[in-house]
């Protein structure tokens, strides 16, 4: 499961990637928006984990 922790800096690089899976909440920082992700997305929410210039998205 892909979770975004609280080094969020909300720059949005991973809403770009796979906004299936991640969207900004109302203080402007990532979350995600979905439980499990589908194996369809996986490749998509990987990608939006490496984007991330804070590596805020861990799979766990």
């Amino acid at each position: 499961m892909y979770k975004v922790n609280e080094t969020c800096i909300g720059c949005g690089a991973c809403t770009g990637v796979c906004p299936e899976v991640f969207d900004l909440n109302d203080d402007g920082l990532a979350e995600n928006i979905i439980g499990e992700v589908p194996a369809e997305l996986e490749a998509a929410a990987q990608e939006a984990a490496e984007a991330c210039p804070v590596g805020a998205i861990v799979n766990e």
